[in-house]
C-alpha cells in the first residue's frame, strides 16, 4: 500500500511553444491523467496545488510519511538555443539508490512511447531541491522541451499514454502488478463469517493491511486475476473479488 508525494511542476511562466498553456498547466493535466492509473493500482498519493511552490511542496512531503516523491516537469532549452533541444532527463539524487533506481526504470520505460528514446537520459545532480530534500526517494522528470514544437505537441496530444507509463514505472518499482483502471463502482463485502482481508498485494501471502467486516462497503478502481483494487476510507489494497457483490 505505497503512498507517494506527486509534485507537478508550479511554474506558471515557462509557456509552451504551442500556446497550449504554461509548463504548470500541462504537467498538471499530466497528473491528472495519473490520478486513476495511480488508483486501479492502488497507489495512495497527496498532490502538490498550483499556488504552492517547489520549496513548500518539499516542505509539506517532508511533514508527513511517503514512499515515493516525484515531479513533473518539462525542460527549457537556454536562450542561445531556444527551439533546438529536445529529450526527457529522469534526475535523482546521488546517494539515492532508490532514487537512481527508480530514475532507471522511468527512463527505461519512456523509451518505449518517446519518440527519440536515444534521448531519454537518467542523471545525478545535488542542485535540483526536489531530488536532494525530500526525505524520500525522489526523480525528478524533464519530459520534454516545452520551447520545442515537437516535445511540446508531443506532450500535448500524449498525455495519457504518458501518464499511463508512469505509473506503470511506479508498480515496477513497488513490486505490484499493473491494472488497468475501470470505470469506479462500489461493492459489499459478503462473507458468511469473520472479515474479509484488505492485502498490500493481490496474493494470499501478502500483508494484511486491514480486516473488513461483513457489509463493508468499498470502492473498486480495478481488477486483476480474481482480485479487486480498492479503496477503503483512507486505505488502498487488493481483496478477494469471490467476496464482492
Amino acid at each position: 500500500m505505497p503512498i507517494i508525494y506527486l509534485s507537478p511542476s508550479t511554474q506558471e511562466g515557462n509557456m509552451y511553444v504551442t500556446g497550449s498553456g504554461s509548463e504548470e498547466y500541462n504537467m498538471n493535466r499530466l497528473a491528472d491523467a495519473m490520478e486513476p492509473y495511480l488508483r486501479a493500482n492502488t497507489i495512495r498519493f497527496t498532490r502538490n496545488t498550483p499556488s504552492m511552490t517547489a520549496g513548500s511542496s518539499i516542505r509539506q512531503a517532508n511533514q508527513g510519511y511517503y514512499d515515493f516523491y516525484l515531479a513533473l516537469h518539462s525542460n527549457g532549452a537556454p536562450p542561445e538555443r531556444y527551439g533546438e533541444v529536445r529529450g526527457v532527463i529522469a534526475f535523482y539524487y546521488p546517494g539515492s539508490t532508490n532514487g537512481k533506481r527508480a530514475a532507471e526504470i522511468f527512463a527505461d520505460n519512456l523509451r518505449g512511447i518517446y519518440p527519440l528514446p536515444e534521448l531519454v537520459t537518467t542523471r545525478a545532480t545535488t542542485t535540483l531541491g526536489e531530488v536532494r530534500d525530500p526525505k524520500a526517494p525522489a526523480v525528478l522528470l524533464e519530459i520534454g522541451y516545452h520551447d520545442n514544437i515537437s516535445d511540446a505537441r508531443w506532450v500535448e496530444d500524449n498525455t495519457e499514454t504518458i501518464a499511463r507509463n508512469l505509473v506503470q514505472s511506479l508498480t515496477e518499482y513497488f513490486g505490484l502488478p499493473f491494472i488497468e483502471p475501470i470505470t469506479p463502482y462500489n461493492a459489499t463485502v459478503s462473507v458468511s463469517s469473520g472479515n474479509l482481508n484488505l492485502r498490500a498485494k493481490p496474493s494470499t501471502d501478502a500483508a494484511v493491511v486491514a480486516n473488513l467486516p461483513n457489509g463493508t462497503v468499498v470502492r473498486v478502481y480495478g481488477v486483476w486475476q480474481g482480485w479487486a483494487a480498492v479503496g477503503y476510507g483512507n486505505l488502498a489494497g487488493y481483496v478477494s473479488m469471490d467476496y464482492l457483490r
